[in-house]
């Protein structure tokens, strides 16, 4: 490996550690701050080596690893977006797209051509949701600030004011991945009705 290829694949290494300062809407699961970006992208990865079985079709459990690692990126540059400001809007999904396509070309061109168009090939996968590595992370990402928000008295759902409708027609892609892992998402979801965390 040559020196530039080396300083290329560095910078976009470092250029990743300001994912850690994007905060998201979802708390830690212990409730005491907002998680960032890079820990739900970690926490991601590690849900689909954990939860890989779950999934409805055979995936490439590398790919879909990779996937998990990368699905957030752009928000170094386009920052979290509360996902439920989307639904139903899709002048705003068009734009907030556009937003992310502009900073994955600009975060993934700082490694090497072929190796940055391999983490792109990733990231637009997942946005695309058409194949089963993406529907499957898609699922698990959908899921686990769903179970946030159940372990912290719905915080993010009541700050909002998100109803029940939203949150169940927002969530209800998780089946398009692992119905096991939607089944389990629904008993979350009506229990935090049952405890008043969402209505």
């Amino acid at each position: 490996m040559d020196v530039p290829d080396t300083a290329a694949r560095l910078a976009f290494v470092m250029e990743l550690d300001r994912l850690k300062e994007v905060l998201r809407q979802s708390l830690l699961y212990n409730g005491s701050r907002q998680e960032n970006s890079a820990e739900h992208s970690w926490h991601l990865a590690m849900a689909v080596l954990a939860c890989a079985d779950l999934a409805d079709e055979p995936i490439d459990l590398a790919k879909a690893v990779k996937m998990a690692l990368v699905h957030d990126v752009v928000e170094i540059d386009s920052g979290d977006v509360f996902i439920y400001d989307y639904i139903g809007k899709p002048d705003a999904s068009a734009e907030k797209f556009a937003k992310e396509s502009k900073a994955a070309q600009r975060i993934f061109g700082l490694m090497p051509k072929e190796a940055g168009e391999e983490l792109r090939g990733l990231w637009e996968a997942y946005e695309r949701m058409d194949t089963p590595e993406a529907r499957f992370v898609y699922a698990l990402d959908r899921l686990l600030p769903l179970i946030a928000n159940c372990r912290n008295n719905g915080s993010s759902w009541k700050k909002h004011g998100i109803s029940l409708e939203r949150v169940l027609k927002h969530n209800r892609k998780i089946e398009n991945g692992s119905r096991t892992l939607w089944q389990y998402a629904e008993a979350l979801i009506h229990e935090g009705v049952r405890k008043g965390q969402l209505s």
